[in-house]
């Protein structure tokens, strides 16, 4: 699932008439470049829930048959917050472990990594599965803790969740579909129980979440790709 439906205030006025997932860098959106990835690692079906502009997510992606996946869409009326976007999805998901990636973010790891992960939620191991990155200047405090394969939220040196992670739709089973609902708690409940796991990450990862943000991510990927904010896919 990719996480599409946040207004992006922050990105203002790149998104007064654009959703964030469809702004460009590196000659193509946001969101297309998670589509290709998933693809790349092997996942041929996606769901994106959407909000604010959804409709143009939709025109822009289509069925998913020109990038090689199925894509199913998961519209919100209102944003429902990640933990209420996910539930409201829930039925487009299926009943096992599933993997969600914000729109918001670009990244070079290996979707594919996932796969492990999934297997050991569906055996009982664990209820999630998070990423975690180095923290950004501007998110210096992080969000949580990792030791020996466990991520925690005790006291001690905190990492930045990535914005990827495994669940089982049993975690969301409390949520009711169609209300708004943050994931944090959620997790927090069940990594009291030691059921969240996760490993660190640390390569490329951005949280473009301002327009210089994207307009330095745009930068790199030039650099790296050859093309800019005004190319075309």
């Amino acid at each position: 699932m990719i996480l599409a439906a946040g207004r992006g205030e922050r990105m203002r006025p790149l998104t007064d008439h654009t959703p964030k997932p469809l702004l460009r860098a590196g000659g193509k959106s946001l969101i297309a470049w998670h589509v290709e990835r998933l693809r790349d690692a092997g996942f041929g079906e996606i769901v994106i829930n959407h909000a604010w502009l959804g409709r143009m997510i939709e025109s822009a992606l289509g069925d998913g048959t020109a990038l090689g996946v199925r894509i199913t869409y998961s519209p919100e009326s209102e944003a429902l917050e990640t933990a209420g976007g996910i539930a409201h999805a829930l039925p487009l998901l299926g009943g096992d472990p599933f993997l969600v990636v914000n729109g918001d973010i670009h990244c070079d790891y290996d979707l594919a990594r996932a796969c492990s992960a999934a297997r050991r939620i569906a055996a009982g191991a664990m209820d999630a599965w998070l990423v975690l990155v180095s923290n950004p200047s501007h998110h210096a405090a992080g969000d949580f803790t990792l030791s020996a394969g466990w991520v925690g939220d005790a006291a001690g040196a905190r990492l930045t969740f990535s914005g990827i992670g495994i669940y089982s739709p049993a975690l969301f089973t409390g949520v009711a579909p169609g209300t708004r609902a943050r994931l944090a708690p959620l997790l927090r409940a069940a990594m009291a129980a030691r059921r969240v796991g996760g490993e660190f990450f640390d390569g490329r990862w951005t949280d473009v979440g301002t327009p210089q943000r994207l307009q330095e991510l745009d930068a790199e990927l030039l650099r790296r790709t050859g093309y800019g904010l005004q190319s075309s896919s």
